[in-house]
């Protein structure tokens, strides 16, 4: 073997990494938790969305450090803060979309009797999501270069609050920007954040995805969620976005050698893409077809315990059993992946509509109704919590020097997981405590009454046909873009998303940003990403406060 064919060995590791479980942070990251999973319920009740609590938790640590207390000396550290917005921000998703959600289905339906075991499949559900995040970040599906827009705004925000200076100035301007844009003119202010930090390939696609769901209807009169346009744009999509995976591991799939015997992955020896994928540690596409087989395989099994749990199998014959287990299986995955891409590039997820979608799929395919409230419930658990996690990663990546020390980039995120599994077991321990309450005051997702009515309609005669015909541009639009661009992914993720004034903010973040790096050059790009992770985290502070208002107001 040549020089140049041998793997780069990790470099020695001169740091330590903040352990989630010791005492000091255990606490705090526990109390957080506990005030994310309750707000999470709430406005998510209350308001039908699911606040962003990622700040929150840093803020917190932020505040605390500068108590003059020995206990309180450690919070200083931006690892720490790092662990402290991990986890919170997994209990609050944890809490609202994986688990509250799901069980939320079962009991509109009349089902009451099915809450409890749903709970129990859904909480084994959310941990594996986690999980598997941990095991296919980095890898080339899931690249750490990607953008993950949430999770550079959260680092810019704790790099500002450590480093102070002109950081601190740039990220204070972004957050004013993003404040005063949604308080002042109600304009999703995240979205023109993000448009600075996303591949301009996929920005434009969410943009014009987002325009055309706005004003088409109104200009021709043309209904497009009633002919199933963006739900059949998504299928197309991510067919050929699996497919597109699916050859990313054949053609890499070569297992580390030296490095992987020591449970360490190696260091990247690949140039970097456009999109910047191959910088860092990146983790072999032959790990993460494994993490693929092993993922579906734990959802497979999760399927089983659902459909025995919940006493569905007594409602099925044989083959019609064994092909909703393998459909439930195949369909979490999928919705996990999907749900995970189109955070990655934009910095929203449609997670509720791609639950939707397998659910129109089931009820196609004539799965009884009991099966398809665990199949609505199954599907809508996961994938929020893996893209939240996503965010989380992006983040601890950043601040860590986005892996020029190995040993320390993997440690941190493996502490990472564990403040984040912390956030899951508080998410589970107040939505088992607390949904007797909500359900007694009526108190369920607003998105659990779609699910609920769609598996009482049934489909028409024609949806299958709407759905095949609009998956063709859907697909041939992914295979334009490619794995990098996933044109066909995010566009359809704009027409999922009824949010009038995304595109235009779209628009004018592109419109910024090439201006900006045209004027300025390449030096301005560190600036733009300090700038626009304050727009986002502007907006997302905003968000959260609002929302909490006005959710105890109702």
């Amino acid at each position: 073997m040549t020089d140049q064919q041998a793997p780069v060995l990790p470099k020695p590791s001169t740091a330590s990494h903040p352990r989630a479980l010791a005492p000091s942070i255990l606490v705090l990251c526990v109390g957080v938790s506990l005030f994310g999973a309750v707000v999470g319920i709430q406005v998510l009740t209350s308001l039908g969305i699911t606040p962003s609590t990622s700040l929150i938790g840093a803020l917190v640590a932020m505040t605390l450090a500068r108590i003059p207390l020995a206990f309180f000396r450690r919070y200083r550290s931006v690892h720490v803060q790092n662990l402290v917005q991990t986890s919170i921000s997994s209990a609050t998703f944890g809490a609202a979309n994986s688990l509250f959600l799901p069980i939320g289905i079962p009991y509109l339906f009349g089902l009451h009797d099915m809450v409890v075991p749903m709970l129990i499949g859904v909480s084994v559900a959310l941990l594996w999501d986690a999980w598997l995040l941990y095991r296919m970040y980095d890898t080339p599906a899931f690249a750490a270069a990607n953008p993950w827009p949430v999770g550079i705004a959260a680092a810019e925000a704790i790099r500002a609050g450590d480093q102070g200076g002109r950081r601190a100035m740039v990220l204070g301007g972004g957050l004013l920007t993003g404040v005063l844009g949604a308080w002042l003119f109600a304009l999703p202010m995240s979205a023109f954040g993000v448009a600075m930090i996303g591949g301009i390939g996929a920005m434009i696609a969410f943009g014009a995805g987002l325009l055309t769901l706005a004003y088409l209807p109104d200009l021709s009169g043309w209904d497009l969620a009633s002919d199933y346009v963006p739900h059949g744009m998504m299928i197309g999509a991510g067919l050929v976005a699996l497919v597109q995976v699916g050859a990313l591991v054949r053609r890499e799939g070569r297992p580390a050698r030296s490095a992987a015997t020591a449970g360490v992955r190696r260091e990247s020896t690949r140039p970097l893409d456009a999109s910047g994928a191959g910088r860092g540690t990146a983790v072999s596409a032959g790990s993460l077809g494994r993490s693929l087989g092993t993922g579906a395989l734990g959802y497979l099994v999760i399927a089983v315990g659902l459909a025995f749990g919940t006493g569905i199998v007594a409602r099925m014959s044989v083959p019609m059993l064994i092909g909703f287990l393998l459909y439930a299986g195949v369909a979490a995955l999928v919705h996990e992946l999907l749900v995970g891409i189109a955070a990655m590039h934009s910095g929203w997820f449609p997670a509720f509509a791609l639950a939707l979608i397998t659910l129109l799929i089931g009820i196609l395919i004539g799965f009884p109704p009991e099966a398809l409230v665990v199949l609505a419930g199954f599907t809508a658990a996961t994938g929020p919590a893996f893209a939240d996690m996503g965010y989380d990663f992006k983040t601890g990546h950043l601040l860590r020097g986005e892996g020029a020390d190995p040993l320390f980039e993997l440690e941190g995120r493996r502490q990472q997981l564990i403040a984040g599994m912390i956030g899951f077991v508080v998410a589970i321990a107040v939505v088992s405590l607390s949904y007797h309450a909500f359900f007694a005051r009526g108190q369920v997702a607003p998105i659990n009454a779609a699910y609920v009515a769609a598996i009482k309609a049934g489909m028409s005669s024609g949806t299958a046909t709407h759905l095949l015909l609009w998956a063709l541009p859907g697909a041939l639009l992914q295979i334009v873009g490619g794995s990098r661009r996933q044109l066909g992914v995010l566009f359809a993720t704009g027409l999922l998303i009824s949010t009038p004034w995304a595109g235009w903010m779209v628009l004018a973040g592109l419109a910024v940003r090439l201006a900006v790096t045209h004027r300025y050059g390449k030096d301005a790009k560190e600036h733009l990403e300090v700038f626009a992770g304050g727009v986002i985290a502007g907006d997302a502070l905003y968000a959260f406060g609002n929302g909490v208002y006005r959710a105890t107001k109702s």
